[in-house]
C-alpha cells in the first residue's frame, strides 16, 4: 500500500511552480525531491508498482529531469542512487544555472528487501569503513565518470542520511584531487555522542574541549609509536605540521541539519567548537585541527591493542569548510527531524552560516 508521503501530488512542493535556479531555497527543494525520487523508485521496484501504479516519476519530471541511470547495489540489487539529466524548457536561457546532471543517493529504507544491506552500510559509517564497501565503489565510479565527462561544474551531488554520507565521501574524495562538486547534503550522519542535545552550553563546551585534548593526544602518541627509526620519527613529526585538510578547504558543501536529529545535529557544535578553539589561542586551534582528523573510538581501540576493531582513518563527517543550513522549526519527533520531507517545505525556519577553514 502506498504512503501519502510517496505521492508527489499529496506531499510534494506545490508552491514551487517555477524554479529560479539562482535561488538557494529552490535548489534545496529540487535536490530534496530528486533524492525522494530515488527512495520511491526503489519502493516501486520492491512493491512491483509499474506503469500508472508507479509513483516515482513526478518527483523528477516536475522539474524537467529525466532519470537516465539507476545505481544498483551489487549485494541485494536494490536501487540506492540515480543519475538525472536536466531537459531545459525551450524558453529557458542556457545560463539559467540549472545543473546538467544530478547524482542522488537515498538513505536507509526500513523495508524487508533492503534493510539488511542498508544497516550494514550504516555500521560501516560508524566504523569509518564506508570507503571499503562495494556500494561506495559503485557510487564513486559514477561520480568520477561524470566529472571526467562533463566537468565538475555541470552537475550536483545530493543525498539524504546514509545517501548523504555516500555523497559527502565521494565529494571529499574528488575535492582532495582539486575537483569541487556542488553538493547538497541532507541529514548526513555525524558519528559522535549527541553532545548538542545537552542544554547547558558550558557543559557542552567542556565535553568537546576534553574530547579534543584526548583525541589529539592519542593521535600524537600513535604517530610517534609508529616511527621505528630515528629518521622515520623525524619524518613523522614533520608530517604533523602538515595539514591534510588544507586540500579540502576550498570545497564548500551545503550541509542541511536539524537540531532535533541526533544523527546529524553534532555538525552544529562541531563548527561552533572549532571557532571557539581558534579564539582561545595558546595552541588550542592546532589541537582541534589534529583532533578533527581522527576517530576517537578508533584511536582508543588502537591504544588498547585491539587491531582492526575500528578504522583510525579520517571520519567521513570531517569537513573543514561548509555552508551549514540549520532547520530551527520545531519537530514533533525524531522521524520528522530526520526526514527528507522537511527540506522541500516552504514553512520552515532556516538559518545558514558559512564556515571557512583557515
Amino acid at each position: 500500500m502506498a504512503s501519502d508521503r510517496e505521492a508527489f501530488n499529496l506531499c510534494g512542493p506545490s508552491h514551487l511552480t517555477t524554479v529560479d535556479w539562482g535561488n538557494e531555497d529552490h535548489q534545496r527543494c529540487v535536490a530534496a525531491c530528486l533524492v525522494q525520487g530515488i527512495y520511491i523508485v526503489e519502493r516501486d521496484r520492491q512493491l512491483k508498482r509499474e506503469g500508472s501504479e508507479a509513483l516515482a516519476l513526478p518527483w523528477w519530471e516536475s522539474f524537467n529531469f529525466k532519470l537516465i541511470r539507476h545505481l544498483k547495489d551489487d549485494a541485494d540489487f536494490s536501487i540506492f542512487g540515480g543519475i538525472y539529466e536536466y531537459k531545459s524548457p525551450q524558453q529557458e536561457s542556457v545560463d539559467s544555472g540549472a545543473p546538467r546532471y544530478v547524482i542522488a543517493f537515498r538513505g536507509t529504507l526500513t523495508k524487508a528487501d533492503s534493510i539488511t544491506r542498508d544497516i550494514e552500510l550504516d555500521i560501516h559509517i560508524i566504523r569509518n569503513g564506508l570507503h571499503r564497501t562495494s556500494r561506495f565503489e559503485i557510487a564513486m565510479q559514477a561520480v568520477k565518470s561524470m566529472a571526467d565527462s562533463v566537468g565538475a561544474s555541470s552537475f550536483w551531488l545530493t543525498g539524504h542520511s546514509l545517501g548523504a554520507a555516500m555523497a559527502l565521501l565521494a565529494g571529499k574524495t574528488m575535492a582532495k584531487t582539486g575537483v569541487y562538486i556542488n553538493s547538497l547534503l541532507f541529514n548526513p550522519p555525524f558519528v559522535s555522542p549527541p553532545i548538542e542535545r545537552i542544554a547547558n552550553e558550558k557543559v557542552r563546551h567542556g565535553i568537546r574541549f576534553a574530547g579534543s585534548l584526548i583525541t589529539a593526544g592519542l593521535a600524537l602518541s600513535r604517530t610517534i609509536k609508529q616511527a621505528q627509526q630515528p629518521q622515520q620519527q623525524q619524518l613523522q613529526l614533520q608530517n604533523l605540521s602538515e595539514d591534510p585538510l588544507e586540500a579540502l578547504s576550498s570545497w564548500l558543501p551545503n550541509i542541511h541539519v536539524n537540531p532535533g536529529d541526533h544523527l546529524c545535529s553534532e555538525y552544529i557544535g562541531f563548527f561552533e567548537h572549532r571557532g571557539t578553539m581558534e579564539q582561545i589561542g595558546y595552541g588550542a586551534g592546532i589541537v582541534e585541527r589534529m583532533a578533527m582528523q581522527h576517530s576517537l573510538g578508533g584511536l582508543l581501540m588502537d591504544a588498547m591493542g585491539v587491531s582492526n576493531a575500528v578504522e583510525v582513518e579520517e571520519p567521513v563527517h570531517v569537513i573543514p569548510s561548509a555552508n551549514l543550513i540549520v532547520n530551527k522549526t520545531n519537530s514533533e519527533d525524531y522521524k520528522e527531524a530526520h526526514g527528507i520531507h522537511q527540506w522541500w517545505r516552504e514553512d520552515q525556519d532556516l538559518s545558514s552560516h558559512i564556515y571557512m577553514y583557515k
